[in-house]
């Protein structure tokens, strides 16, 4: 027997139970509350030494019952985002003083670079490690409970579009990089016998040479599955393209299965997906996609039901993973920026509030405000697991006239306007127009056209309207063009927002492009790197001016 079957065989065996139990959705609605009681009390059990643990009397909450457990944490350690602990991870970083945050040394830290701030560094303790593998188990369990054979799965190759895996060495052996590089020792026998592209491609920096690495060597090989996301994949796809000859994917990987992506909205992606996996041959059947929801602290949520067959797009919801090693609060986002929030655990949430996510971990990120808005479409009062979307970041949103857009809003807004209008979009982004003399405020759109619409004034009347059909605000202000003008739409070259973020240093696998953001600083830089300018300038086009293509 070949030894990819095998390895497909040993995984399959692994997570068969696991694939049962996550089938039991009643019982997972009725237990949420109990298990994510227990995962609190054993993380304040387990840090109760340290540091941070003896300044909030983590001993003394431990002891308290389910009924007391929430309100006496919450009370005793207060909300804070990434630099309420700066100066603690950097104590830990020196790689000399244990129990600080978490009990002993924690010697890997993830280093992220969001597009609103400079570096931050995410400490990932073994037993973090531990969480991250299970989670990562349980994506497998997941494609097994849709049907998918993981024996055929791992027949082929299993290509990963990660970040860089290189790591720096500091003091006390203390180890920081992209966590696709910590997380390297989790690709273990036999995941590791089907891995692509291998150690050397995977420590490379350089993300152009990266892709072109990576397309030489698989275009040759039977890959059939692959996980990053949609936009890099979409960019290796047309890399092998060119370098194949071929007309479309299934050709070149015919028994690709499944793709698994998360990071952002899959729907603006999938017709160009769709045309790069078939063509022109509507008849071939897309892959198995599964979407996940990860983070540097934590991984948060996993799809864990397929999605419909045929070539309509739903978001999924992803089921929240309660039994990992995390602990989840929502704090209402009209609250969030307020003294003393509200906040909920996973069984006391409701259906169609949107939340910013605060996450306790097992790395020591004690009630660490994670920044994404979520959704919940079922919760565990309703007997059902809790299940999630994502709809935007609490920072990232457009308020500037009081239309209070998030980014669910822009994305849902480019994608009707692609499918309406037949066009093809790459990246994109949104801002405020201020008003000035002459010039109603309004929405301001750069987008890239991988297949520009006919026109602009129709994509940008189609992205107006579907913006209005989802946010009464927007709507209001947009009445009789007086509180808003029209949008106007900044068409971009391919390859213009990714141009940009290189020269922020923030190319790669794991960055992604902000969908919107309350000021002009992304799109003006976007603008000027694609040797356009600001609305005004003689470059943009919108309803009320006229079109560039």
């Amino acid at each position: 027997m070949a030894l990819t079957s095998l390895v497909g065989r040993a995984v399959s065996l692994r997570v068969s139970a696991r694939a049962r139990s996550l089938g039991g959705a009643a019982w997972w609605g009725a237990n949420t509350g109990r298990i994510q009681a227990a995962s609190l009390r054993s993380l304040l059990k387990k840090a109760a030494r340290t540091r941070f643990g003896r300044a909030h009397g983590f001993a003394r909450i431990a002891r308290c019952d389910d009924n007391e457990l929430w309100n006496a944490y919450r009370q005793a350690v207060p909300i804070r985002d990434w630099y309420g602990f700066a100066d603690d991870i950097a104590s830990m970083r020196e790689g000399t003083e244990p129990d600080v945050l978490w009990p002993g040394l924690v010697r890997d830290f993830a280093q992220t670079s969001g597009t609103t701030s400079g570096d931050k560094f995410i400490p990932i303790s073994r037993e973090m490690m531990r969480s991250n593998y299970r989670a990562g188990l349980d994506i497998f369990a997941h494609a097994q409970r849709f049907g998918l054979s993981l024996p055929d799965l791992f027949t082929g190759g299993a290509l990963f579009l990660g970040g860089s895996t290189k790591l720096t060495m500091g003091p006390g052996g203390v180890r920081t990089g992209d966590l696709s590089g910590l997380s390297t020792r989790l690709i273990r026998w036999p995941i590791s016998q089907v891995y692509l592209p291998g150690a050397r491609i995977a420590l490379m920096d350089d993300w152009p040479a990266k892709i072109d690495a990576m397309a030489d060597l698989c275009a040759q090989r039977d890959v059939r599955m692959v996980s990053g996301m949609p936009s890099w994949a979409g960019v290796l796809f047309e890399r092998i393209l060119e370098i194949t000859g071929k007309s479309c994917m299934a050709e070149v990987w015919p028994n690709l299965r499944l793709f698994v992506h998360g990071g952002v909205r899959f729907e603006p992606f999938m017709p160009r997906f769709t045309e790069l996996w078939r063509g022109t041959n509507v008849a071939l059947a897309l892959p198995d996609r599964l979407e996940l929801y990860p983070a540097s602290e934590g991984f948060v949520a996993m799809q864990d039901a397929p999605n419909p067959k045929g070539d309509g797009f739903m978001q999924p919801s992803m089921r929240l993973n309660t039994d990992i090693g995390l602990v989840f609060e929502f704090v209402p986002l009209d609250e969030i920026d307020d003294d003393q929030p509200s906040a909920f655990a996973a069984h006391e949430v409701e259906p169609g509030v949107r939340y910013v996510v605060v996450l306790t971990t097992c790395a020591g990120l004690w009630r660490y405000v994670l920044g994404d808005v979520v959704e919940f479409d079922s919760v565990p009062a309703q007997g059902n697991p809790a299940r999630l979307r994502i709809v935007g970041r609490h920072r990232h949103f457009i308020n500037a006239f009081g239309e209070n857009i998030i980014v669910e809003h822009i994305e849902r807004g480019v994608s009707e306007a692609a499918r309406t209008t037949g066009a093809e979009v790459g990246e994109f982004s949104a801002c405020p127009v201020y008003p000035q003399p002459g010039r109603t405020g309004a929405l301001e759109l750069a987008v890239e056209f991988r297949r520009p619409p006919d026109s602009v004034e129709g994509f940008a009347r189609a992205f107006d309207a579907a913006v209005k059909a989802c946010n009464v605000d927007y709507t209001t202000k947009r009445t009789a063009d007086r509180g808003m003008g029209v949008p106007h739409v900044s068409p971009v070259p391919m390859g213009s927002f990714h141009r940009w973020m290189e020269s922020r240093g923030k190319l790669g696998g794991q960055h992604k492009c902000p969908r919107c953001a309350n000021h002009r600083d992304y799109v003006d830089g976007v603008l000027a790197l694609a040797g356009g300018s600001a609305v005004g300038g003689g470059v943009l086009s919108s309803l009320a001016g006229e079109a560039e293509s």
